[in-house]
């Protein structure tokens, strides 16, 4: 397995690793968090490189992205393994799996092959998803810059735990990220994700400085963070640093370890989109809800729609030059 990336050599071959917030400290012959990068002997080794675990073709609308590239396709990628622990993972057979079983499963696919696959199925995008895309770092990397030099764009769908020097490796080939803002309370991050807040929020300031395209997803979790005044917490943190983030208030369903609450209702994403609009908030979209009026883009000025969705479906685009139609203001996004 190829030498990982992002790390430091301790005493006595322990190794301190830079990759994600959580920047373990890996005696020898263990591994970090994430199940995926082991100690040789003093060398931090990355196990998943090249190793994949999910091939698809999607949507970018899937990922989700409804202000970069709408209506194209991403070819998505995945290896097993996770810096988080969610107890409502939909993918927990293949993110936990390293951790829980020592199992890291996935077929050999090098960067090489991925960029081909892209082009051969005219994806304009890859997209770095499913499980954690920082704890396959290397492979995702090489695979950007690779795509990157074939005029293909990249993007994350991340939980936002880099590091910053990780966020600055990999800022040069990457294009855009949606990343999960899960609550805005340090208790759910470590109680149900076995993290923390504060690294997510610095991460998304950064994202927006470095001129990464950020949309920002949030899963609504009945009596865990669905509460009036923790929305608009978040909605008031994005809107503070740029109004024109999407946001996308998502709902749920009973998962793996989460099966105590119940799915989200239907009019709790309504309010909340509400409270987005509320804080300031630009273009705030309803997931999960197909045929909602919340997936369609408003223009912020004259707020005449400019592009409609149903599912993950493209209807109408009322977008010239990156701008309304309608009333020529700017619309955000990479168009």
């Amino acid at each position: 397995m190829p030498e990982a990336l992002l790390y430091d050599r301790l005493e006595e071959r322990a190794v301190s690793c830079r990759l994600c917030a959580h920047r373990c400290r890996i005696p020898e012959g263990r591994r970090g968090l994430c199940g995926v990068r082991e100690n040789r002997s003093g060398t931090l080794h990355t196990l998943v490189y090249g190793k994949a675990i999910a091939l698809n073709l999607d949507p970018i609308e899937k990922k989700p992205f409804f202000h970069f590239l709408p209506g194209t396709r991403a070819l998505s990628v995945a290896t097993a393994g996770c810096n988080f622990t969610c107890r409502h993972c939909q993918n927990a057979d293949i993110s936990q799996s390293p951790r829980e079983n020592g199992a890291i499963p996935g077929r050999e696919v090098s960067p090489a092959e991925l960029v081909l696959a892209a082009r051969r199925e005219g994806c304009r995008t890859i997209a770095y998803t499913y499980t954690e895309p920082t704890i396959f770092f290397e492979y995702a990397l090489d695979t950007a810059r690779l795509a990157a030099g074939e005029g293909i764009r990249n993007v994350f769908v991340t939980n936002g735990y880099l590091t910053p020097e990780a966020l600055e490796t990999v800022a040069p080939v990457l294009d855009g990220a949606n990343v999960d803002l899960k609550s805005f309370r340090d208790e759910f991050y470590r109680e149900i994700c076995g993290a923390r807040l504060q690294p997510v929020l610095e991460t998304i300031g950064k994202m927006v400085e470095l001129g990464i395209w950020i949309e920002v997803t949030t899963l609504v979790i009945p009596g865990h963070n669905d509460s009036e005044k923790e929305l608009g917490e978040i909605a008031g943190f994005l809107a503070g640093i740029d109004p024109a983030i999407p946001w996308h208030v998502s709902g749920f369903y009973p998962t793996y370890r989460l099966t105590d609450a119940p799915p989200t209702p239907a009019a709790a994403l309504r309010k909340a989109r509400q409270i987005g609009a509320a804080a300031g908030l630009r273009y705030v979209y309803t997931g999960n809800l197909p045929g909602d009026d919340g997936e369609n883009t408003y223009c912020h000025h004259c707020k005449k729609k400019i592009v409609g969705r149903s599912g993950y479906r493209l209807g109408e685009v009322n977008i010239r030059d990156g701008k309304c139609a309608h009333c020529s203001t700017p619309a955000a996004g990479v168009w």
